[in-house]
């Protein structure tokens, strides 16, 4: 068996799980469940039950399979959920007649059919990666896992979790009554992942669904990658959605986690549009409240937070990393309802800091109902929102083997001339590599950068916006100049860039 630990993807296990090459293969995937059972033990949990569920990925029920298997060696009553969606195995673990003592997702969110993974949870959210590196480690070793008195069974929690969200449909709309969003149009794509039963959801609740598409459970994803961010499938959900001449879409990735939406016109509603629409709406019940976001946000969500009479937090990269600074900032005596990434996990505070796309879709239709009856859209909430004229994400290699003191180098010298040169401003919220905000063209910081070291890969992301046209090459002829002298960074895709 392979070293599981090179399977480590932040706070997940993932890995090619189809074809030639394939590394998480069934018995890795058993190993691991008992590695898991064994680490709860650690934990001081003497009889552990796991909750297992998958996505509708083609190795999803050998994989899912196998785990419990391994789960059961090791001695714990193991419960299937089946096809499931990764934010309800958590809630599965706080919910009456449930309640097991950790949960695995078999799933690999919006990468390739050929993907797996896995994910884990505990009764206090997700794992972290220390604790990952604890599982896999026990996995690793050459000790038998193996205890009698496990058992399995199969379970059905998916639609205890529908009922959930119906319920927080109910709560937003203040109304018991059964058809709440009779009068919506909603177009709900799933992209053949495991979030095709929220159109009968929403149509359970009144709402007109017709337009709908890729709701089949198809682990290959035939129609578009089933991905929040991807050009491709927004533009089929938008599509989609104007054909049909609905109120509003959702799309969501394969294990419902993220998710965006498009407007009435086909108008894509995703990364700082999609952070600034639940914080307007969240920033309307609690004025002055804090939002806590990673750190690639634009300078116009800036200021429309501000101007919602928000506070907005720039933090690290990495939803986990989001969600955990929310949290602590909350335990801080400053109130944080909402940690979002721009890649579209949304975690709230009324719903356990857990990042559910399905959940957030559901707010923003509490909202669009709500909105409807009034004769506006939802979208108006964002009317506001300043966009840059240009923006780009260029991603420099580093050469160097030790590539983290590399990259340190790297924003290091940009720092130190940053805090010289005429029209460089360090970012007052810098909490991740180097922000600067730019002078451009006679203005006062109307463009910015951001350049960072990647947590895993020996890259160095840059993302620059500008609110000026040519601001962008401006910026990045700027950075190029301070950067050509630095060793182990190729700018060769700067330098086509600017070209």
């Amino acid at each position: 068996m392979i070293d599981v630990r090179t399977l480590k993807s932040g706070t997940d296990v993932r890995g090619k799980a189809y074809g030639d090459g394939a590394v998480l293969t069934e018995g890795v995937a058993a190993r691991i469940g008992a590695a898991f059972v064994c680490w709860l033990r650690q934990q001081g949990i003497e009889n552990p039950k796991i909750a297992l569920g998958r996505d509708s990925r083609i190795t999803g029920e050998k994989l899912l399979s196998a785990c419990m298997g391994g789960c059961v060696s090791a001695g714990a009553r193991a419960e299937s959920y089946g096809m499931c969606t990764t934010p309800a195995m958590f809630m599965s673990l706080i919910t009456e007649g449930f309640q097991c003592d950790g949960s695995v997702m078999v799933t690999a969110s919006h990468h390739p059919f050929d993907r797996n993974g896995l994910k884990f949870f505990t009764r206090n959210g997700g794992i972290s990666a220390a604790q990952l590196d604890e599982i896999l480690s026990i996995a690793d070793s050459d000790e038998p896992l193996e205890q009698s008195g496990g058992e399995a069974c199969e379970k059905a929690f998916l639609p205890v979790y529908c009922d959930q969200l119906k319920d927080r449909v109910r709560r937003g709309l203040d109304t018991d009554v059964q058809k709440p969003l009779l009068g919506l149009h909603v177009v709900v794509d799933a992209g053949n992942g495991a979030g095709g039963f929220y159109a009968k959801l929403l149509e359970d609740l009144g709402a007109w669904v017709e337009g709908s598409q890729f709701l089949e459970p198809d682990g290959r994803f035939p129609n578009h990658i089933p991905n929040p961010e991807n050009e491709e499938a927004m533009a089929s959900v938008s599509g989609a959605v104007t054909r049909a001449g609905a109120d509003l879409g959702v799309i969501f990735d394969a294990d419902c986690d993220r998710a965006a939406i498009v407007d009435g016109h086909g108008r894509e509603i995703n990364r700082n549009r999609l952070i600034a629409l639940i914080s307007a709406i969240l920033l309307d019940r609690e004025p002055g409240a804090t939002i806590v976001t990673d750190s690639v946000t634009s300078s116009g969500l800036n200021r429309f937070i501000q101007e919602w009479g928000g506070v907005h937090y720039r933090y690290k990269r990495g939803y986990r990393n989001v969600i955990d600074e929310a949290v602590r900032l909350n335990a801080a005596g400053i109130s944080c309802p909402l940690a979002i990434e721009t890649s579209g996990h949304a975690a709230l505070r009324e719903n356990h800091f857990l990042d559910d796309g399905m959940y957030l879709v559901t707010v923003l239709i509490c909202e669009a109902m709500r909105l409807k009856q009034e004769g506006k859209e939802l979208s108006s909430l964002i009317a506001d929102l300043r966009e840059p004229i240009e923006s780009a994400e260029i991603r420099l290699s580093i050469t160097d083997p030790d590539f983290r003191a590399a990259g340190k180098a790297a924003i290091e010298k940009v720092m130190d001339h940053a805090a010289f040169a005429p029209g460089w401003h360090i970012a007052p919220d810098n909490r991740e590599g180097v922000r600067i905000n730019f002078d451009l063209q006679d203005g006062m910081e109307n463009g910015w950068f951001l350049l960072r070291l990647s947590v895993h890969d020996p890259v160095l992301p840059l993302n620059i916006e500008s609110d000026v046209p040519g601001g962008v090459k401006e910026m990045a002829r700027a950075l190029h100049g301070v950067l050509c002298g630095v060793a182990g960074i190729d700018l060769e895709k700067l330098t086509q860039f600017i070209q």
